[in-house]
């Protein structure tokens, strides 16, 4: 590349470019600029030269016309090496332009504001931008490239360095951040039109952005390759924005069984605990504190809770450090941690902290995922991958059905109902056929992912600790049969919350009274696969 000359500065978010613009001028580059920017530089004590004087056209059609023109476009993509480009430069009398800055219309943010018209979102789909980005890029080992604030900095050091000269490899990575970022803003607009006007909740086309956070050590096994990814383009949420204080480095497991512990303890209000074991809960429990919450979730299954991730949905204090320390775990994912409970893990070397964010002095709300999840399919959608293609669906979000009744002669009492809508929100995260035992605020035992529904009745009541008597029961979908009501009222089981819908419903109704188990249908199921 020579030294670069002539820059051409047209940006939206103008973050930092007086500096930028002030530190290109230091190197006598001269600095052309359109409109806003033009006028934000010179106010500034930059000198700058319209466009309009290169072109020699003026800005038109109320600014949509500025930058699209040949003299703008030939001297971001003349070949410097090539003989006949510049015979054709010079004999067109084009300037060559050899650094561009430029940022888009803010699209995303326009779609965002509430009452939008679907006329000002059109008129915010930037034309000369990406075509100048496009271009530029192209010709990356002649012209640089600059589409972000992030990269001033660099830039100009790297300008300064090199007397004006950019290296090739920092020349190839700013064209390769510029097809990203228009790619990123074409998919953007392509996935907002695709779903306007359609229809229906799902569009004909989807666009996935995503960038690497990490590459992981290896996947669910060590013969497999992976990486966490986050979604491109918008602010981090979730745990893709989660804060590793300290440990050994994640692993692919352990991230997944950190987002189903997370998201288990963001059910509850009250303080909770959840200890997960691959995906499923062995113990989860609310209490008045966390100390206690992680105390009744552990003696859930304190043999399954070896070697497991731990979540907790207030800041972690001294006290349950203390109790957390006692126990090998994988991870602890908290919104937060006080000084004290982080020198209390300290020793644990291979212990990997996970701070979520929180208010940091008592979290009187849980914390809760919300940020950022502006694109239709990432707050509102999953998605699972089969062969050929991808499955999508709404979160599981809602608790309970519209129609939910109780439908036996005894009605649950105050402490069995508590018990039961807590047991409930359980059940929503095991994995299916998924029966949960629970008193007194904690699970006594989790039956998950057996193939018939008794079995897994049969295991929960085998789980239960010290047992099944005097625990409700919560069914992620309906029984088929009365034999899993049997098994639950043998062990004692008093109470049960189930959604209801099968052949014989009245026959499984009929089962609970002569048990005297209180039963609810919900009217919704919680399939979780």
């Amino acid at each position: 590349m020579r030294r670069i000359e002539r820059a051409l500065i047209s940006v939206y978010d103008k973050t930092g470019i007086v500096e930028f613009a002030g530190a290109l001028a230091d190197l006598k580059v001269q600095i052309i600029s359109t409109g806003g920017t033009s006028r934000l530089l010179r106010s500034n004590g930059v000198e700058v030269r319209d466009v309009s004087d290169l072109t020699r056209f003026p800005e038109i059609l109320d600014g949509r016309v500025k930058t699209l023109n040949p003299l703008i476009a030939g001297g971001l993509l003349a070949i410097r090496n090539n003989a006949e480009h510049m015979k054709q430069v010079r004999a067109h009398e084009i300037p060559l332009i050899d650094l561009v800055c430029v940022n888009l219309y803010p699209f995303v943010e326009t779609v965002r504001k509430p009452g939008v018209q679907f006329e000002e979102v059109i008129e915010n789909i930037d034309i000369g931008g990406p075509a100048m980005i496009r271009a530029a890029a192209k010709n990356f080992q002649d012209v640089a490239v600059v589409t972000s604030p992030a990269d001033y900095k660099m830039v100009s050091a790297a300008l300064a360095e090199g007397s004006g000269v950019l290296r090739r490899e920092i020349l190839f990575d700013l064209a390769r951040k510029a097809f990203v970022c228009v790619a990123r803003y074409d998919a953007q607009i392509a996935q907002y039109l695709s779903h306007a006007g359609q229809d229906g909740a799902f569009p004909p086309n989807i666009f996935m952005d995503f960038e690497k956070i990490s590459d992981l050590r290896y996947g669910e096994n060590p013969h497999q390759s992976a990486a966490f990814y986050k979604w491109g383009g918008r602010p981090t949420y979730g745990l893709a924005a989660a804060k590793q204080i300290q440990g050994k480095e994640l692993s692919y497991n352990n991230l997944v069984d950190a987002e189903a512990a997370w998201n288990l303890v963001c059910e509850f209000d009250s303080s909770a605990c959840s200890i997960i074991k691959h995906t499923n809960p062995c113990g989860t429990a609310i209490a008045d504190c966390l100390r206690e919450a992680y105390l009744k979730a552990y003696t859930a299954d304190p043999v399954s809770a070896f070697g497991s991730i731990i979540a907790l949905n207030r800041t972690v204090d001294g006290d349950t450090a203390i109790e957390l320390a006692k126990l090998f775990v994988e991870a602890v994912i908290a919104p937060a941690y006080r000084p004290e409970a982080l020198s209390i893990f300290a020793p644990k070397k291979n212990l990997r902290v996970l701070s979520m964010g929180g208010s940091g002095s008592g979290d009187p709300q849980p914390a809760r995922q919300s940020a950022g999840r502006a694109a239709f399919f990432q707050a509102e959608r999953e998605i699972k991958r089969v062969s050929g293609g991808i499955l999508l669906q709404d979160v599981d979000n809602v608790l309970l059905g519209p129609e939910s009744r109780i439908v036996t002669k005894r009605r649950p009492t105050e402490n069995e109902n508590r018990d039961l809508h807590f047991a409930w929100r359980v059940a929503k995260h095991v994995k299916s056929n998924a029966i949960v035992l629970a008193e007194g605020g904690r699970t006594t035992g989790v039956g998950a992912g057996q193939m018939s529904r008794v079995d897994s009745v049969k295991l929960s009541i085998q789980k239960a600790q010290p047992t099944a008597r005097g625990s409700v029961l919560a069914s992620d979908a309906f029984f088929p049969f009365r034999d899993g009501i049997d098994e639950a009222g043998r062990a004692g089981v008093t109470a049960i919350i189930q959604p209801g819908g099968s052949v014989r419903d009245a026959e499984v109704t009929e089962a609970a009274d002569e048990h005297g188990i209180a039963m609810i249908f919900t009217g919704l199921r919680h399939f979780k696969h």
